[in-house]
């Protein structure tokens, strides 16, 4: 089940190793070459002549590439530019339908396919498509405060972005957001679908906090957080609400909930007449916040987490049969 808690998702970086990629020993710089004379006429073997060894056959760089991919079919555009993370398959439709999409120099239209090698621009920007013959990536950031979940900003803050793996031919896609001021778990993915889904609401995803409050959370205040209270944009209750302990200004408190609107949390406990003084993300769905991953810091989930997460999402393995990797910590 999506909810589901992974008890050990995460393995530590591989060791550094001075072995090449293929496993074997690095050749050494200089090898005398194999000396061997061609026979003249006589059949006798004229000296000083050298042959040279054998031409290795090219490596496909795929092979050894981190990714490695396979011929990409044709697929919808619309979940073309949703994976490449430009935004959601709805977002992505309604770009198509505005005629803000072109398909080598023509304007796409709603139901188009496209195969590798076709140029797709959006907004006029050449975009770099990634087919789904390509195992997406999937990291956990540990956001500190003081950090903001966009890459435009008009005041200029920190940004998450800055501190993430850097990519080449993608872009991280950021799986819900936490305010400026509000730290813990928070997911990337390189596919914009498989982000989608952990966003969807239909998947009823849990998202848990820790929370520190001013002064006191009477039994009643509790209650009718658990209940429902009102707010600006709808009714927010929390799924639930336990007591973490400490007292004065550093009480704390876990609760859950199965969406996450726009400061959600913080007003929840304004409407009962509390301040929260810090707020930290747990757990979101199946993952956990990693004790020993600190702020700032950014775990990634190994091939076979991915594949797990993308079966348990209804989404297909793109890489079916390969070897997995082991995830890397940053």
């Amino acid at each position: 089940m999506p909810n589901k808690s992974r008890n050990t998702p995460f393995r530590p970086a591989a060791p550094d190793s001075r072995r090449s990629r293929t496993g074997r020993p690095p050749i050494a710089a200089a090898e005398a070459p194999e000396t061997s004379a061609a026979p003249d006429a006589s059949g006798a073997q004229p000296a000083g002549k050298t042959r040279r060894p054998p031409r290795a056959a090219p490596v496909d760089p795929s092979k050894r590439a981190r990714h490695r991919e396979v011929p990409g079919k044709p697929e919808r555009l619309h979940k073309l530019l949703a994976q490449s993370g430009i935004g959601s398959r709805r977002e992505m439709e309604e770009l198509i339908a505005a005629g803000r999409v072109t398909v080598n120099g023509e304007t796409a239209q709603t139901g188009q396919s496209a195969p590798p090698g076709d140029r797709i621009q959006v907004n006029g920007r050449l975009v770099n498509l990634k087919f789904s013959n390509r195992l997406p990536r999937v990291i956990i950031y540990h956001k500190p405060e003081g950090e903001i979940v966009s890459r435009d900003d008009p005041e200029h803050r920190p940004s998450v972005f800055t501190s993430l793996p850097r990519l080449a031919g993608s872009r991280w896609v950021a799986v819900g957001r936490l305010d400026f001021n509000t730290s813990g778990l928070l997911l990337f993915t390189t596919s914009g679908e498989l982000a989608n889904r952990l966003m969807h609401p239909r998947y009823n995803l849990v998202r848990e906090y820790a929370v520190r409050v001013l002064g006191e959370v009477s039994l009643e205040a509790q209650q009718s957080l658990l209940q429902g209270v009102e707010l600006d944009d709808g009714p927010a209750q929390f799924a639930t609400f336990q007591d973490a302990g400490g007292d004065g200004a550093n009480h704390w408190f876990r609760v859950s909930l199965f969406e996450g609107r726009n400061r959600e949390v913080r007003r929840m406990f304004e409407a009962v007449g509390v301040t929260v003084s810090r707020l930290m993300r747990v757990r979101y769905g199946p993952f956990v916040l990693p004790s020993n991953l600190k702020r700032g810091q950014v775990v990634e989930l190994g091939e076979k987490e991915v594949q797990n997460l993308l079966a348990e999402f209804g989404m297909e393995n793109p890489e079916p049969g390969r070897v997995p990797r082991k995830p890397r910590e940053r």
